[in-house]
This record gives structure tokens, sequence and C-alpha cells, in this order.
């Protein structure tokens, strides 16, 4: 972005660029307050938007397989990583560090990466089949099972203004793997660097039309055009996201909606972890560091920091001097270690939370004549970091209702580990709470007792530290939202983040039918026994359903004898006939891995072919007890296929192809049931 030049930032909808109608809102650099840029979404036809997305976006993205979405993923974190350095420069205007920048635009580009690699949990199909099927019949001719098909809406999401790339990032990796296109609204005081984002998106041209569409300004009106089948996720201050909850469509509609709202996360010392101890250290530099990122405006910053009564005074000194050491001032200057409040509006607002809180507790560090680097006084959205110490925190109880959406935190004191959960608990939910501590019963007590409360839990001590993403750090794999003032949604979460934009659907008949949906081989569905092995079949030729009805073996002493040689596994019940009183067995019994092993002999088709190699074991289990002389066969079917990408030019084209290994008895009935996983060439 040009030095000092106004620039109208625009809208993205219907497949183009659209400006807003009249003068719109400024925006303006956080340092030094000048005019940066006018949005305006004044104008806009938010109805034909959605259902531009519904129709466009939504047709081409639930044709798509989830392995086809993944790699599209993937291609976009690519293209936006190698183009990364070109969003820093106007990520800074936001009063961002180098360091809160990595945390927006390459933490955001890894929710990309983490939820494209998700494919690999999915099938190579448009829809999701999930857990195992109910039999639903004394015959097994009736069965039911689930299946989640992408809904036929749009997700809107209305972010908030701390992180305009990450926010926005993390949320639509989630709703494009399940194949629902969005509307994104990011805060408006920050949608200059969404837009720049957005922009490169569009441009790289690697999603189809119609997935994304982008509001810069205002989206007032735009829930009055929601139905059923949308989706509705909201990052920000509690009362906005109530008003928004209770919208009469999201009611009548019963719309989904997720919100990720108000967070007084907290922080609990152990008393283990006292001066001295790495742990100690661990937890200062981590309260200090929670302040400071992003000058405090996170979601999962500490706000409240629980401490032994004793160590009071320790941690306010040992905070107090890392606090001193913060140097504060023009991101892009060398040295600064916190910038800005993201606006002016945010500085009047974080400083009004000050003056409330400081009303019942007392403020031990705060300096209101700050100290600058490179940056003016009066100018920019500068603030001190602000500490504060309540000694009577169950009485004083602002700190567990007000939140200061900035560098602020209260110190408090417990005397006993309950008093600690109980304080934890008093946030009235929050996003994330952590605990410093050495001592495994201390960890498992407080856990234990104040997870219902809190979204995530960290513990934290010297094993881990080297590792450790810290308290605030949410990972795109693991549930990030929270109970109670917290919103009590979940914007991440792997699978179950994607999950949260299908319809779960139970589907019921015969074994043959729901195999035909699921393209999954359920027991008892017709078998194809013709043609040739399933091992002389390409990957492409393999059908769900083919099948070997191999040769049968009877089991002899010998076999059982040698195994336990081979093997080393000579336990009681397959070699001591005389020790089997008082348990199931009747003789002396057959190993179940020797009933893997020679069913695998049994089904193997050993010339080489397009099978190039077995991986892995799926639910394996013995059902039923195998004597000598009993005679067992097995039937081997093609319970479900996944293709795989090659993952360069010397890749073997290839996929793999689950296979039921069905081992009865000569009374026809299953002794052991499990799935191997094949690696299959390509033709």
């Amino acid at each position: 972005m040009e030095k000092n030049k106004i620039k109208n930032f625009e809208n993205y909808a219907f497949g183009r660029w659209v400006k807003g109608d009249g003068d719109g809102t400024s925006l303006y650099n956080a340092i030094n307050g000048e005019k940066i840029g006018v949005v305006s979404s004044d104008g806009l036809d938010f109805s034909k938007m959605m259902n531009y997305a519904r129709g466009t976006g939504s047709e081409v993205l639930r044709k798509m397989t989830f392995q086809e979405r993944g790699l599209m993923l993937k291609k976009l974190a690519l293209h936006l990583h190698a183009k990364k350095k070109q969003f820093y420069p106007i990520s800074y205007l936001s009063g961002a560090t180098k360091i809160d920048s990595w945390i927006d635009i390459e933490g955001g580009i890894g929710n990309l990466f983490a939820n494209a690699s998700l494919r690999r949990q999915f099938p190579d199909l448009p829809y999701h089949v999930e857990g195992n099927a109910a039999n639903l019949s004394k015959n097994g001719t009736f069965i039911g099972h689930h299946i989640m098909v992408p809904k036929h809406g749009v997700a809107v999401h209305i972010n908030a203004f701390n992180f305009p790339i990450w926010g926005m990032l993390e949320k639509i990796a989630v709703n494009l793997m399940a194949g629902m296109p969005a509307i994104v609204k990011p805060a408006t005081i920050t949608s200059y660097l969404t837009q720049v984002m957005f922009k490169e998106i569009i441009d790289s041209k690697i999603l189809p039309e119609g997935c994304l569409q982008l509001i810069c300004g205002s989206a007032r009106g735009i829930l009055d055009n929601i139905s059923s089948e949308d989706v509705v996720t909201f990052t920000g201050s509690a009362s906005t996201g109530k008003k928004l909850k209770s919208h009469p469509k999201i009611v009548d509609e019963a719309v989904s909606f997720n919100m990720e709202a108000d967070s007084l996360n907290c922080s609990v010392l152990a008393k283990d972890a006292v001066p001295g101890t790495i742990e100690f250290d661990l937890f200062v530099k981590e309260v200090q560091k929670e302040m400071t990122v992003k000058a405090g405006q996170k979601c999962t910053a500490i706000r409240r920091i629980i401490v032994p009564e004793e160590l009071l005074e320790d941690v306010n000194k040992a905070i107090c001097n890392r606090l001193l050491k913060t140097t504060i001032g023009d991101p892009q200057v060398d040295g600064v270690r916190m910038g800005s409040l993201a606006g002016l509006e945010q500085l009047k607002e974080v400083s009004d939370k000050i003056n409330l809180l400081s009303n019942s507790q007392e403020i031990v560090f705060g300096n209101n004549e700050l100290e600058l680097i490179g940056a003016e006084k009066g100018k920019g959205a500068f603030i001190s970091p602000t500490l504060f110490v309540n000694k009577n925190p169950f009485t004083n109880t602002d700190c567990h209702d007000v939140e200061a959406f900035g560098p602020v935190s209260t110190i408090m004191p417990y005397k006993t580990l309950d008093e600690a959960i109980e304080l934890s608990r008093m946030g009235k939910g929050s996003l994330v709470s952590s605990i410093v501590t050495n001592d495994m019963n201390t960890a498992n007590r407080f856990v234990l007792g104040a997870a219902n409360m809190h979204g995530r839990i960290l513990v934290l001590n010297e094993s881990c530290a080297k590792e450790s993403t810290g308290h605030g750090s949410p990972m795109p794999l693991l549930t990030h939202g929270g109970p109670g003032r917290a919103g009590g949604g979940e914007e991440m979460g792997g699978i179950r983040g994607i999950k949260h934009y299908l319809q779960r659907t139970a589907i019921q008949g015969h074994p043959t039918s729901i195999t035909a949906i699921t393209k999954q081989y359920q027991v008892g569905a017709s078998q194809n026994t013709d043609g040739p092995h399933v091992f002389r079949k390409h990957f492409e030729e393999i059908e769900i359903g083919d099948t070997v009805i191999t040769d049968l073996h009877t089991v002899t002493l010998d076999d059982i004898e040698n195994f336990a040689d081979l093997s080393g596994d000579k336990f009681y019940a397959h070699m001591d006939e005389n020790s089997l009183e008082g348990t199931i067995f009747t003789e002396r019994v057959a190993h179940g891995y020797f009933i893997l092993s020679k069913a695998a002999g049994l089904f193997v088709d050993p010339a080489k072919g397009p099978v190039l190699l077995n991986y892995g074991i799926d639910e394996c289990r013995f059902i039923k007890p195998v004597y000598p002389g009993m005679t067992i066969g097995v039937k081997f079917t093609a319970k479900e296929k996944i293709s795989q990408e090659k993952k360069d030019e010397e890749d073997v084209a290839k996929g793999i192809v689950k296979f039921l290994v069905d081992v009865y008895d000569d009374e026809n009935e299953t002794v052991m049931l499990a799935t191997i996983l094949t690696m299959i060439k390509n033709k």
C-alpha cells in the first residue's frame, strides 16, 4: 500500500468487485492516526449475494469430493504462503508487531494447511459416512447408518477486528472443506487487511466462483436473508452476539449459530511452582507474553492471574519487572515488542474498562507517561500494559465480569486448590485456562474440577515447555470455543469443525442398499465372487463388494505349537490344557494372531501384480475360540476405496483399498473380523 494514498476498499459480490455507495467509513493507521482508506457496503444487495452463493457457489462445491476440496485448500495455502511477505506492511498499520502479524498471517495460512490434511480422514466422496452400521434386525437384513451431506446454504462469518486474516481463514477453511460457500464480514476497522488477502485469494482463481464473497462495510440486514440451511458464525462482544443470536430469522428458521464472545481467561500458578523453579519462570513469562502480544487484543489472552496467596508479592514483582522491559512503539522499528491497539475507538473502550476495574482493585503497573519508539504521543492508539492486584477476588468481583480487551490483567490470590478452581470458574466460561505445575495430582484435580467451564486447558511445565504452543494459541485440529460467557461455540476442532457445516441423516435398509449409498461394504450385503482375484485388479477396477472365497484350512495342535515357538507367545491358554479350569476355554485354543496370519495366507494371491503392500489393520476382533480340529475359511471383501494423490512426478499412482477379512468356521459362524489396508496401483 502506497504511503499517504487514500484507497477505497471494495466489496466482492456476485463474482466482481463492488464499490459501496456514499462517503463510507474512514479507516485509519493505528500508529499515526493517518487516514488510509474508506469502506462502504451501502447499496449492496445482500439477498442477491446469498442467492448467488446458494446457486453458483454451493452447487459446484457440493459436487466436489472431500479429496478434491482438501487439495484445493492445500493449493490455496501454498499460493498464499508464497505471497505472505506482501501482507506484513499492511498488518503493521493495525498496530501489530512482526510477531503479532506472523500469528495472524502465517497462523491463518497454517489453518488452511491443517484443514486440507483432514481430507485423508474423509472418503473420496462428496459426503461423509459416519461411524459404524447399527444392526436393527435379528437376521441382519435391516440395518441403519449415518451419512453427512453438505448443507445447501451459506456460511455467514461475522469476524472480529483483532485477527483480520487468521479470523477469516480459520473459518472458511472449515466450510470449504465441508462443501459450503461463505460470505465474510470482517470487522470494519481492520477490514483493509482482510480485503488485501481476500483479493489475493480471488486473483489466484484457485477457488470456484461463488465460493467466497466479502463485505467490508456494514452488514446490517444480511441476517434478514438467511434460511434454515445457512450457518452463521460470530466472533466479538457478548452483547452483540446476543442480539444476533436472537434475530427473528435465526430463531424462526432454527439457523445454526456459532458464537465466540467475551472470555475472561485465567492462568493458575500451582503451589509447587515456587520462585527459583523453572515452572515459576515459565508462568511469569507466559503472563507477560499474553498481556503484550497483539497488545492484549486476543480472545485467549490471560485476564485473570490466579496465584497462591503466599506467592502473590513474588509474582507481582516478577511480572512488573518483565513489563518494564516491554518496549512500545511503531511495529516496524527494530526492538519494539508491543504495538498499539487497533484504533482510537479501542483505546477509549479499553481505557474506560481500566477506570471501571480500578474502582474495586489496585493498579500496580501502568504508565501514563508512555515512552514510545518511532511514534508520536497522541497520534496513535498506544496504551501501557496495566496490571491490577485484587486481594479479595471472592468479594470484589468486577475482575470476573469486566473484560478490558487490551494489555490488562489482574493478579488474585487463593488459599487452596479448591479455591483456585472456584476462581477459575467465576469467569462464567472461557475459551482457555492454564495451570503451571509439575505436580500431576494437582494437574489432575484442576483439570477435572475446572474443565466444564473452559474450552481448553493447558498444563504447562518444564517437560513440555520447549515445544508448547503456549496458553493463547488455539490449534486448528482442537476445539476453539468455550461454554457460557465464551459463547458456547466451536470454531475449530478438526473433523468436528467440518461436521458443523454438514447435515447428519440416518439411513435404514438392507445391507446391500446401505452399501450402495455409503460406498462402504456392509456385512450381509451381496458379494461379487466372479472374475479374477482382487489382487489381480488395479485400483480403478476394484468394485465395493468384490469378494474372494478362500480355500479351507483345518487347525491342528501342531499349528498352535509351531506358532507359539515362532512368536514366543506361550500363554497358558495355548499351551497348557491343565490350566484351563475357570476359564472360558474348553481346550487349548489357537492364537488369535495365528488365525489372522493364516487368514492372510489363505486370501493372498502371491504373484507380483497391482498390489504394492498391506500397511495396517483396523478393528481386528477375535469373536469365537478356534480349537484344534476346527476348519476355517475366509471371505475377503473390498470394503472401501480411498484415492491418493501423487506426492511428486516420480511417485507411483495408487489408492488405498480397505478389505474386510471375515474368518468363519465349519459351522459358518464368524470367528474373526478385521479390516486390512492395502495399497494398490492405478492402471
